[in-house]
């Protein structure tokens, strides 16, 4: 019997929070699309990886509904979970490293997805925003402290496949890194924590603590 990994991705300083990610690790169990497509229906994560080659980092990313050539708290929990220096995506190879209690990848923004990054003036009028109704991909973000590069975010997938809020969005905080030309220390969702840093080649360095929660059954 298949069991799938579960992680707890971009965790915040006291390890708690995080995005669940459904990790398979052997992914020949699930070959075809359709087939992965309903179990990430089923399990119900923002996003769940199929790992098609351990070694290599080859790895393929689907959410309830659709799949993703990059995603950002996928590649994080995955390199952390595999150990591997570099994923190979959909989008093109993904360069991971370790650093303490940090997992680092680094994506070209143009891999991303894209989202619609609304700015608002306070970081309570971010807290106080109803999920909006299915149709946009919304990243909602203010300074906290805008000297210290500190925001506060949320994410609205929009996709109506039950995932109406994302805990932690690494491909839009790499979006809005490149946007913002600095690096960043974003607080989203409840308490998960999200690290970032431009680099010179145009590529944007993404980071968070990563936990394993459990296993679940197929």
């Amino acid at each position: 019997m298949t069991h799938i990994d579960v992680l707890r991705v971009f965790c915040g300083p006291d390890g708690r929070h995080g995005n669940r990610l459904g990790v398979v690790r052997d992914g020949s169990r699930f070959p075809g699309d359709e087939e992965r497509r309903a179990l990430a229906a089923r399990l119900g994560y923002s996003e769940t990886v199929f790992v098609d080659d351990p070694e290599r980092g080859l790895v393929d990313i689907w959410t309830p509904s659709l799949r993703l050539p990059f995603a950002g708290h996928p590649c994080v929990g995955a390199a952390w979970l595999l150990d591997v220096p570099e994923l190979v995506t959909g989008a093109g190879v993904v360069a991971a490293r370790q650093d303490g209690e940090f997992t680092w990848i680094e994506a070209r923004p143009e891999w991303a997805p894209p989202r619609t990054l609304r700015a608002y003036d306070d970081p309570d009028e971010v807290d106080k925003l109803q999920v909006p109704p299915p149709g946009e991909w919304i990243y909602a973000w203010a300074w906290s402290e805008e000297a210290a590069g500190r925001v506060r975010a949320r994410a609205f997938p929009g996709r109506g496949d039950g995932v109406d809020e994302d805990e932690a969005t690494g491909a839009a905080a790499l979006l809005l890194t490149a946007r913002l030309g600095r690096a960043l220390n974003i607080s989203q969702g409840r308490g998960s924590q999200l690290l970032t840093a431009p680099q010179r080649d145009g590529t944007v360095e993404v980071g968070g603590r990563v936990e394993m929660a459990g296993t679940v059954r197929p």
